[in-house]
């Protein structure tokens, strides 16, 4: 790490006082001072920079007397990556103070994980999602249904989304809200008394999502000011009052936290510029987070390799704004299946055509810079000349777009290729014509080989004149460049570089190897040694460089009122730009998820779609997306139906690590990439869209948060119970491991009969619980597969071993075994352990079996018949109990007799198994 800053501060004692002066906000803020070239931190939040980015408190000075002030500095650069440390990952808020005066300082720039407006420049606009912000009001009625409303924003676009929808108690539909809008930060309304179980379950929810919360006021959600705030900030030009969405009270009490907490009406240039618009939550897949987590959609922080996660392996996107679609749209699948088929149809013309996907990828979408940030930069009125011409390289590469997209025969797909991109593009390009028209005719082009942004000479006398002063100046540095490179014998622009320093200005450069040369030679000095080199001058490169520095300054003055021009009619192509960058965005996922499809190391296929609640899903061939992608792995493909009737809920039993989890997951997985539009894993592919995909997996306690491993797994069967239809696809890996084998089978044979006569939905069912496969009796609509292993006995001594082989294949039928002993021999437990287990386990086995031999099943009828007889014998055995006053010995002979003289209730098949235990 970079050498430290040192502590300097102007007025100690000063700065101490005020510093001790600021308030706590409650809401773990941190505040950092800019000192300049280097920024500080004090008190708490000095030790809490020094663990975070130091991992030690050594770093902390202390500032004044004792007892002094602990302070801490960072280098710029430190600075930079404690903010996206602290942002993204700790989800705090940062305030940057600046000074205004003598021990007098005020906030310049805050943020927080869903508003990095201000603080764009330090990140590099490097982000993969949009950076969302929601504030949520609830109002929960005495019965189950809650009220719930939400109003949310990217800070940095000018947008407005608000919500209104029922909700159950667990908040499920919130949830996954949170998913599809991908929310960094949410807004919840204090809770003073810290009883109010609502706000409790909201902050649970949003922790588990991973956004940071801020709690806000109770006044901050009232409406009063609501109406007239969104008539000035709003674009359209009728009242807000007649917009449909401010019916939608909770909403509107969200929306007015929001703008209060963002401080958009404190800036005059947001007057008119927003624009509000109603999120449908039913339109796209629900996810919870427990499916978010299984389902490896977004890469973890262990994540080691990019195809771990379905965002890395599918992001072949050259674009950011494509990237950061790609991630919108995973947590948005899409219900309409001619929506889905449209997404589809034109992934297969790039699939089709290999010239037109590579041409698109490699020569066009790869030299597309950040649109929405380019136009943000010229809205925020914060844009140069610079910016001016990157949208000027933009707008002059959309004829190759259009070229390469003309160029496509097949009509199969040049209709689709037309409507969503040529015809578009096309209007862009019109429209984008009179701002390359204006850059051609002001700005100089030729002089962006050196990097320099400048109005052209000729477009005014008095720039015209100092231009000339600079080319005889550039040529006179040339002419310097020749003599030293004939004084020092080295080969011009091989081993001598003439260049254009940062912070020196024009000087020469040359290689490390070659650096001796000058080294006590007069008439040369060294100015900085660098990586790539030794930086130096001479006298008259000086010279040269201090009037060609001096005339520079005197052309950007003069050019400053025409760049000023230039870069306000720009401004005024904001909004094509921005459809600009929706297009190619789309333009960008799409072809990304053609490269995936043609890539991959079986090609992916196009499956079909049936409109939600019609037809089955069937697979043929299917693999698993990432793990197929892991080096030295041969994939092992298997077939899935589910199918109404017959295979709805399918059990799938089979030994540990034997490919069970795999199999359940990629069923998920796969349904999810159809309905984002990709192409899936298989040989052949029908899928049902669903509406919800909903899981249950692995087994993790939250012990910071007291939530035991068995509650949280209860939390989210919970989850799934209140949130699925018959729509949905349920995706559990095990279920009632966390408590007693017992409470455990009962509460997984309960809940599969419930999805199972209740809910109707697709389901996936993994388990140990080997007796949950005689559910199949019962209900035509259960299946059980199970994932074959291999046993062969071995001898070894006068010891039997059994080799388990595991085959990942998955097969119809049950498997009687879990192979957990087995899972222990491979990771080398202690030879007396394994022993001590096997005696156990067969000891247990024994205990049962002779016990099962004993029992006899009972057929339905039977069992109703023997329990009627069985209460009758014991109503008339309590009868005489109670009349004639029997001992305990007399109450034990009076049963048995009563039963003796019950031939009929003897030869019950359901009463013997009771007596067979």
């Amino acid at each position: 790490m970079a050498s430290r800053p040192e502590l300097k501060v102007d007025d100690e004692v000063g700065f101490i006082k005020f510093f001790r002066s600021l308030s706590d906000d409650g809401n773990g803020t941190v505040r950092i001072f800019n000192r300049g070239d280097f920024y500080t931190a004090h008190g708490e939040d000095a030790i809490f920079i020094a663990r975070t980015v130091y991992r030690t408190t050594s770093v902390i000075k202390t500032l004044g007397r004792e007892p002094g002030l602990q302070s801490v500095t960072l280098s710029i650069t430190v600075f930079r990556s404690f903010l996206r440390e602290a942002l993204f990952r700790l989800g705090k808020r940062v305030e940057i103070w600046g000074s205004s005066g003598r021990s007098s300082w005020k906030v310049e720039k805050q943020a927080s994980p869903g508003n990095l407006q201000d603080i764009e420049e330090e990140l590099g606009g490097q982000l993969d999602t949009a950076p969302i912000i929601l504030a949520v009001k609830v109002s929960a009625r005495a019965n189950e249904a809650r009220n719930v409303g939400v109003c949310f924003a990217d800070a940095s676009v000018k947008e407005l989304g608000v919500s209104e929808f029922l909700d159950n108690d667990l908040y499920s539909n919130f949830e996954s809200l949170l998913i599809q809008l991908g929310a960094r930060e949410v807004l919840i309304q204090a809770d003073t008394a810290k009883k109010d179980v609502e706000l409790g379950k909201l902050r649970l929810i949003a922790d588990n999502c991973g956004c940071a919360v801020s709690e806000r006021g109770a006044s901050d959600f009232a409406t009063r000011d609501i109406e007239q705030d969104l008539e000035r900030l709003l674009r359209d030009e009728h009242a807000a009052g007649q917009l449909p969405q401010t019916d939608l009270k909770l909403a509107m009490g969200s929306a007015a936290a929001l703008i209060r907490y963002l401080g958009v009406m404190s800036d005059d240039a947001n007057f008119g510029q927003y624009q509000l618009y109603q999120h449908d939550l039913s339109q796209f897949m629900k996810l919870d987070a427990a499916a978010l987590k299984a389902l490896n959609l977004m890469p973890g922080p262990r994540d080691g390799s990019k195809t771990m996660s379905l965002y890395g392996l599918l992001n072949h996107c050259k674009t950011p704004v494509g990237s950061r679609l790609l991630a919108q749209w995973l947590k948005q699948p899409l219900m309409d299946a001619v929506e889905i088929n449209r997404r589809q149809q034109l992934v297969e013309a790039f699939v089709e055509d290999t010239e037109l996907r590579q041409t698109m990828q490699e020569e066009h979408l790869r030299a597309i810079p950040d649109l929405y940030r380019l136009a943000k930069k010229f809205q925020r009125k914060g844009a140069n000349l610079e910016d001016v011409v990157r949208a000027y390289q933009v707008a002059i590469r959309l004829p190759g777009f259009l070229g390469t997209l003309d160029g496509v025969m097949d009509e199969t797909y040049k209709d689709p290729l037309d409507v969503e991109y040529t015809s578009k593009l096309r209007e862009c390009n019109d429209a984008l014509g009179k701002l390359q028209e204006m850059v051609e005719t002001t700005v100089d082009l030729d002089a962006l080989e050196n990097h320099e942004f400048i109005i052209k000479p000729d477009f005014d006398d008095g720039l015209r004149i100092i231009r000339k002063k600079l080319d005889k100046l550039k040529n006179e540095m040339n002419a310097e460049h020749k003599d030293v490179s004939k004084d020092l014998d080295q080969e011009r622009d091989k081993k001598l570089y003439l260049e254009q320093h940062s912070k020196h200005g024009w000087c020469f450069r040359l290689t490390r190897n070659e650096a001796g040369v000058i080294r006590n030679k007069k008439g040369y000095q060294e100015i900085s040694t660098q990586k790539n080199g030794v930086y130096f001058t001479t006298k008259t490169m000086q010279n040269i460089r201090r009037e060609f520095d001096q005339l520079s300054d005197n052309y950007n003055r003069t050019q400053s009122g025409l760049v000023g021009e230039v870069v306000k009619v720009a401004s005024s192509y904001c909004p094509v730009i921005e459809r600009l960058a929706g297009i190619l965005a789309h333009l960008d996922v799409i072809v990304s998820f053609a490269h995936v499809s043609v890539h991959a190391p079986t090609s992916y296929v196009r499956p079909t779609m049936h409109p939600r609640g019609t037809g089955n899903t069937v697979l043929k061939e299917a693999r698993h997306p990432c793990l197929e992608m892991q080096d030295d792995i041969s994939f092992i493909t298997n077939d899935v139906a589910l199918e109404r009737g017959s295979s709805e809920f399918v059990i799938i039993t089979g030994p540990n690590m034997g490919g069970k989890s795999t199999y359940i997951r990629q069923i998920g997985v796969i349904a999810l990439m159809a309905q984002i539009g990709c192409f899936v894993p298989c040989s052949e592919a029908e899928l049902s869209i669903v509406d919800c995909i909903l899981a249950r997996v692995g087994a993790s306690d939250s012990q910071l948060k007291g939530v035991s491993t068995f509650m949280a797994e209860m939390l989210e069967t919970a989850n799934i119970l209140k949130s699925a239809t018959r729509e949905s696809l349920i995706i559990i890996d095990e279920l009632g491991r966390g408590t007693s084998t017992y409470d455990g089978f009962g509460l997984a044979w309960a809940i599969s009969e419930y999805i199972i006569k209740e809910i109707g939905a697709f389901a996936l069912f993994a388990t140990h619980f080997h007796e949950l496969t005689a559910l199949v009796d019962t209900y035509s609509q259960v299946q059980n597969l199970h994932v074959v292993a291999h046993i062969n006995e071995a001898e070894e001594g006068s010891q039997k071993r059994r080799e388990v082989t595991l085959l990942y294949k998955v097969e119809p039928g049950v498997c009687d075994q879990s192979f957990g002993i087995h899972v222990a021999e491979l990771v080398r437990f202690p030879e007396k352990v394994v022993k001590m287990a096997k005696r156990k386990a067969d000891e247990l086995e024994d205990f049962t079996t002779k016990h099962d031999e004993n029992f006899v099943q009972a057929s339905k009828e039977e069992v109703e018949e023997g329990s009627a007889m069985l209460k009758e014998v014991l109503l008339k055995w309590k009868k005489d109990v109670d009349e004639k006053q029997l001992t305990k010995a007399e109450q034990v002979q009076s049963l048995r007799d009563l039963v003796k003289n019950n031939k009929k209730l003897q030869q019950n098949s359901f009463f013997q198994s009771i007596t067979a235990l």
